[in-house]
């Protein structure tokens, strides 16, 4: 049975190093608050507001490091709630997208596009690719077992050898299946 652990990806803002200087000030850095699962990433202490043509979340947090474009990734009710239609996409397909503004304690950015919600998916290292039997890029279900256990379809895999075996979902599919805590689920191709 392939099973990997499952993670909520709540909502957050990936920043460009130009933008971090607008929203926080000239030279600023992001200061890590928690380390993520995967290898090199992590939450940040500093935090953003979100602002849509209809509403605006606060403190939503940035995570690290900067990367090459912003990209803001809501679930598909937060961004009903600021006024966007968000496509689901993977994380760095943002051609094409909404944009919003991006409230910093310094400054603020309009950004043309780059609102997405996260397609759900599985990160791998090659060698957990080959152990559950699956290449990057191929689409599998993952069963989640519980009280409102479910089976999600359309999961991407993506390998990597610089990832940690996870998937991840946003705060909507978390709900929908009650995964809190630790949960694992079945990689089903």
């Amino acid at each position: 049975m392939s099973k990997v652990i499952v993670e909520t990806s709540a909502r957050h803002v990936h920043l460009s190093a130009e933008h971090l200087e607008i929203l926080f000030g000239k030279g600023a850095e992001l200061t890590v608050k928690k380390m993520l699962s995967q290898p090199g990433q992590f939450a940040c202490e500093e935090r953003v507001t979100v602002e849509g043509p209809k509403n605006a979340i606060k403190n939503v947090s940035i995570l690290g490091p900067v990367r090459k474009a912003t990209q803001v990734e809501l679930s598909l009710t937060d961004a009903r709630t600021i006024g966007l239609s968000a496509p689901i996409r993977e994380s760095g397909d943002i051609a094409g997208t909404l944009g919003c503004k991006l409230i910093g304690p310094c400054g603020e950015v309009e950004i043309a596009e780059g609102v997405i919600a996260a397609k759900r998916h599985i990160h791998l290292t090659p060698a957990d690719a080959k152990e559950f039997g699956v290449e990057d890029k191929e689409i599998v279900s993952v069963k989640i077992d519980g009280e409102r256990g479910l089976t999600f379809g359309d999961v991407v895999v993506r390998v990597n050898e610089n990832f940690a075996a996870a998937m991840h979902i946003d705060t909507d599919e978390s709900n929908a299946a009650a995964a809190f805590g630790e949960v694992w689920g079945e990689i089903i191709k």
